[in-house]
């Protein structure tokens, strides 16, 4: 249902544009954010946009990235800039979808992408 794409090997300072599509029967999509999870830490929030363009990001992302989404095209993007070594993790990116002939809200994740942020 979401394929992620975009991650990579970067030099701290540089820049990487992450993108997920959704695909399917879908009717509708609510919220659409990234979540990362670096070895040994918990999955955390990065950012997350709702349906209408309304944007939330974590401290320690704030004024280095960008959430974007093309509701035409079921698509979500993350501009990364200003990247940091604790930056390093896997990208996930998330989407609550209603499915065509359903009535519910669903959950979904892509399969993960890799940024490392190293010199």
């Amino acid at each position: 249902q979401l394929q992620a794409s975009g991650g990579g090997l970067v030099q701290p300072g540089g820049s990487l544009r992450l993108s997920c599509a959704a695909s399917g029967s879908i009717r509708s999509i609510n919220d659409m954010g990234w979540y990362r999870q670096a070895p040994g830490k918990q999955r955390e929030l990065v950012a997350v946009i709702t349906s209408g363009g309304n944007a939330n990001y974590a401290d320690s992302v704030k004024g280095r990235f960008t959430i974007s989404r093309d509701n035409a095209k079921n698509t979500e993007h993350l501009q990364m800039n200003s990247l940091k070594p604790e930056d390093t993790a896997v990208y996930y990116c998330n989407a609550v979808i209603r499915e065509v002939g359903r009535y519910s809200w669903s959950n979904y994740w892509g399969q993960g992408t890799q940024v490392t942020v190293s010199s």
